[in-house]
């Protein structure tokens, strides 16, 4: 259900080249990581990208078992910042924070350099539009949409808007610290109302301005051919109930933008210390609220995948092994 927030999300659509529009819309999908921590249907994708940081957790298939647990033991080393032995929650959730700031860092340096190689103070709207948006010029109606009605002219308006929300003195342009704001508005306070928007529309099919319960359940599950409510796994039934429990706070069958708000962008919710707690969970045996190496590397698939659910990238890193 899960890949953008944590907040993450790749939330623009920033590319040299041109995407087609169904990758460039998988960039743009972010939804609620706080609702990762609410079901039972859990993405372990999500905890790699959490743990090891999005852009290191990029899958791989030429590790085997064996040399990813021993990458996976160094950097457990790393975490272990008083030497115990242990890794406790609060050491967990300040490798998690620091992950997620690495990341959108590198992200926002990355793009920053990519569309101000002069390394001025300012970026102008207009510019950005021409890196990259520029290639819409003389293309027709029909090469701009996809069979789905997606369009690219969908993501310049949103970008558009975007920018304005993260144009913090209304000039059009955007110095650093704005433009990881556009972004990344999933890391920034001032930004959480766009984020909401943005999900809301993602979600909110029939644009009526907000989410049913057959919205809610279709954006996290697709039944099969045939397939009935009856048929369903638990976790989307568990989400029925969460829907009419918990989302739907004025029990109006809907969730308003309100709603949606309070669903993903819950005030006060610790990302890292949720993720950090939910490791911890699935992965001391003993039930002694820290982690051993041995404890970690027996959850290994959790941390970092395996050849199956895939291997973080951070464990090919020649440099810290």
């Amino acid at each position: 259900m899960l890949t953008t927030l944590f907040i993450a999300l790749a939330i623009t659509a920033v590319f040299a080249g041109v995407p087609s529009i169904d990758e460039t819309k998988r960039m743009m999908d972010h939804l609620s990581d706080a609702e990762h921590y609410r079901n039972e249907h859990h993405n372990k994708q999500f905890d790699h990208d959490a743990f090891l940081g999005e852009d290191q957790a990029k899958s791989f298939d030429q590790l085997s078992p064996e040399e990813s647990k021993r990458r996976l033991g160094v950097i457990v080393d790393k975490i272990d910042a008083d030497k115990d032995g242990f890794v406790s929650l609060v050491e967990l959730k300040d490798w998690i924070r620091y992950t997620q700031k690495r990341y959108i860092e590198e992200d926002v340096d990355r793009h920053w350099k990519q569309h101000n190689p002069n390394n001025d103070d300012l970026i102008t709207w207009e510019t950005y539009k021409k890196n990259v948006y520029g290639f819409m010029e003389g293309m027709s109606a029909s090469d701009l949409k996809n069979n789905e009605g997606f369009t690219y002219t969908n993501l310049l308006k949103r970008d558009r808007r975007r920018w304005h929300y993260a144009d913090s003195d209304k000039d059009d342009s955007l110095n650093r610290t704005e433009f990881g704001g556009f972004l990344h508005p999933e890391d920034h306070g001032s930004m959480r109302d766009i984020v909401v928007l943005e999900t809301l529309e993602d979600i909110d099919k029939d644009k009526d301005g907000k989410v049913s319960l057959e919205e809610y359940i279709g954006d996290m599950y697709k039944p099969d051919e045939g397939e009935t409510i009856e048929d369903e796994p638990d976790w989307v039934k568990q989400e029925r109930e969460q829907f009419a429990g918990y989302r739907d706070t004025n029990k109006d069958g809907f969730m308003d933008e309100h709603e949606v708000k309070d669903w993903i962008a819950p005030p006060e919710f610790d990302h890292a210390e949720a993720e950090a707690r939910h490791l911890v969970f699935e992965a001391d045996s003993d039930a002694d609220e820290k982690l051993t190496k041995e404890e970690i590397l027996d959850k290994y698939d959790l941390f970092v995948g395996s050849q199956a659910t895939d291997f973080g990238e951070a464990l090919a890193r020649h440099d810290e092994f």
